[in-house]
């Protein structure tokens, strides 16, 4: 296995997301639907969202570039670049305040 820049990769994911009407992008570096663990580089560009959904396990999303809000029912989490998020087992969503690329750790049960 050879080394990924996640810099890189999230200034690719970012130029994706920002020629795309819905403002999103992602790649999944690490998994795939037969493993427990898996790894996906979000890009999301400021004012646009990943609406509200469940999860399929633990995960977390740390925070690479720009400024995020982490929600679920009435409560906020915001996140910024060196940020660690623990996602709630609940129905959350995800708001970008400012172009934001985060790496989403999930494992699955």
């Amino acid at each position: 296995m050879s080394p990924s820049s996640l810099s890189v990769l999230a200034e690719e994911q970012l130029a994706l997301a920002r020629a795309t009407g819905s403002g999103r992008s992602a790649r999944t570096l690490h998994g795939d639907p037969t493993t427990r663990l898996r790894q996906t580089l979000v890009a999301l560009v400021a004012g646009h969202a990943l609406a509200e959904h469940a999860s399929p396990g633990d995960a977390t999303l740390q925070v690479l570039r720009g400024r995020v809000r982490l929600t679920a029912g009435d409560r906020t989490w915001p996140g910024s670049a060196g940020d660690l998020l623990v996602i709630p087992d609940a129905h959350h969503a995800l708001h970008a305040d400012e172009d934001a690329v985060v790496l989403l750790t999930v494992a699955r049960g």
